[in-house]
């Protein structure tokens, strides 16, 4: 099991909603994160409550380490957050 370094399922959840509005706030990164995933944007509503999706949303950023880096610097999270609130989810999802 991944350590969560303290990181609560609601903080994480709240996380990976941040990391989904980045790529939505962006046509382009919403088309290519669409594309890769194959889900369709409509489905994502019926989605963005559950922690397998909201994990995805953030695989998704932490395989692109420039898509990563441009969200952290945007979000003001501090670098590790985002892997943190990975490991959390999965804690959830086990």
């Amino acid at each position: 099991m991944a350590s969560t370094g303290g990181m609560t399922r609601e903080r994480a959840e709240l996380i990976a909603a941040q990391a989904l509005q980045f790529l939505a706030s962006d046509e382009g990164r919403l088309a290519r994160f669409l594309g890769l995933t194959g889900i369709d944007g409509g489905a994502i509503r019926d989605h963005v409550g559950e922690p397998v999706f909201l994990a995805g949303v953030l695989d998704y950023l932490l395989a692109d380490e420039s898509l990563l880096l441009e969200w952290v610097e945007s979000s003001g999270l501090a670098p590790e957050e985002p892997g943190l609130a990975r490991a959390a989810l999965a804690d959830c999802i086990a």
